[in-house]
């Protein structure tokens, strides 16, 4: 399939620093057995049929059959899925407001940041609201205790000023994620931005509650607050699915449908990507492949570092989505690799030395975008060629960015670097949901191939709860 992702290992086949073909296809087995037990084995215990042992609680693997769980409702009932109300709540509050605010943290605002800056235009908040497609300009808040950024937004709305919105344009809303609402720094924002949201609407109670999206678990200090409210649409955050997991949920659907994203493509990649995890040899296996040399490379080299080398702006945001999924996954135990995303070719110039010829402790996967959403811009020609580019004036930025690539690949395996190379088709809706789904999936693979449960998170839990203690909570 043309519109699939690609993965290419051959970076890493390098003698004494490198590895070998025949290790990676030993690992095949034992890689095809973990598959089979997170489609099986996971999804019975998870549905109840099979219990649940200690070592896999908890056991958030719902995000796996997730994509196409909602596909199917939605084709059942285009009334009153979970689809289908999200597409109606988000068309209604984008028809009120030029302005959301959507409030999170870790995997519950990473997710749509990533889908933001990868399937909207650059510069999306810059355009007017005709060329936004009366999509809302989107912010993002609640994901740090910084006095000066959130009091900065707040004056972005009006809210210091006590104003009262008249009309489409000086009228904002807010999307507030939490599974629990308790997370402190989410909930301190979700307070003092719903004080102002009430200032923007005078006090309306109605407007207050068309212009507030609570997305959340199905108990907890958010859902209480927003049933209080009296919030139409509460939407869900699924059991058995973690908020690291969360992306092709209503976590991540929610702003993506406010920024108009095809939010049907998105979880159709994702599905794609599951038919393929599910069927394809390990041999052939995205998923698989990229599993085994990551964690071959660390087990075997000591590569403890990884880098998600993104050859697109684009995919920054992607790459501190992965950074946290792998981070929070498998740092634990006091195993996994420390997940590392650079841009370029931005950070050549100011990190690729480092990694070149610095330690060999560094895995670089390269993430490359082999069809642009703009025409090729040409490098030009001028009449006078003092800055000497003239002979290169016909070549556009994408020519040069192949030249970066291949410069680079080049240099590091001279060096005995190891690299792989993940092709993306294009950077659409389509393309993403199979990215997502595939990093998570690669995720729980290693997290088994390490023998340890890539769900659980004590070390967050730890400073949540030396946080509260320094607070007198």
């Amino acid at each position: 399939m043309t519109d699939m992702l690609r993965f290419d290992p051959a970076g890493a086949f390098l003698p004494q620093t490198g590895l070998e073909p025949s290790d990676v296809a030993q690992l095949g087995p034992q890689l095809e057995h973990l598959r089979d037990e997170v489609c099986d084995v996971d999804v019975k215990m998870l549905a109840g049929e099979v219990a649940i042992p200690d070592s896999k609680q908890p056991l958030d693997a719902g995000f796996y059959l997730l994509p196409e769980r909602l596909l199917q409702a939605y084709e059942a009932d285009r009334q009153t899925s979970e689809l289908a109300r999200l597409l109606a709540t988000t068309k209604q509050l984008m028809s009120e407001v030029d302005r959301v605010v959507v409030l999170g943290i870790g995997g519950s605002y990473m997710g749509a940041k990533a889908l933001m800056d990868a399937c909207c235009q650059p510069y999306f908040n810059e355009l007017t609201r005709g060329e936004r497609g009366s999509r809302p300009r989107i912010y993002f808040e609640g994901n740090n205790v910084d006095n000066d950024a959130s009091q900065g937004l707040l004056h972005l709305l009006g809210v210091p000023r006590a104003q009262v919105a008249t009309g489409v344009d000086d009228s904002w809303g807010l999307v507030v994620i939490s599974k629990s609402g308790g997370t402190l720094e989410t909930a301190s924002a979700f307070r003092q931005y719903l004080a102002g949201l009430e200032s923007s609407v005078g006090g309306d109670a109605q407007k207050l509650r068309s212009r507030l999206i609570p997305v959340t678990g199905s108990s907890g200090k958010l859902h209480s607050l927003a049933t209080h409210l009296g919030c139409p649409e509460i939407f869900p955050v699924p059991d058995g699915v973690g908020g690291r997991f969360s992306v092709l949920s209503a976590v991540g659907l929610v702003p993506a449908a406010l920024m108009g994203i095809n939010i049907m493509k998105l979880l159709a990649g994702a599905a794609a990507m599951n038919e393929h995890f599910r069927t394809t040899p390990s041999t052939d296996n995205v998923v698989l492949q990229y599993t085994a040399i990551n964690h071959l490379m660390e087990v075997k080299r000591g590569a403890t570092i990884r880098l998600l080398s993104v050859w697109s702006k684009a995919l920054e945001s992607a790459g501190m989505w992965y950074d946290q999924l792998l981070a929070e996954s498998l740092g634990k135990f006091e195993k996994g690799a420390m997940p590392l995303t650079t841009v370029n070719t931005r950070d050549l110039h100011s990190r690729h030395q480092q990694h070149q010829e610095g330690r060999r402790d560094k895995m670089v996967n390269n993430v490359i975008v082999e069809n642009y959403r703009f025409d090729p811009l040409p490098i030009g020609a001028r009449p006078t060629d003092q800055d000497n580019l003239n002979d290169i004036a016909d070549k556009t930025l994408p020519d040069v960015m192949s030249a970066a690539i291949q410069g680079t690949n080049e240099a590091l395996r001279d060096d005995g670097r190891p690299s792989t190379n993940l092709y993306l088709p294009r950077v659409d809706e389509f393309t993403m949901g199979q990215f997502f789904q595939m990093l998570m999936l690669a995720t729980v693979v290693e997290g088994k191939l390490l023998n340890m449960n890539p769900y659980g998170q004590p070390g967050v839990e730890a400073y949540k709860k030396n946080m509260n203690r320094i607070l007198g909570r």
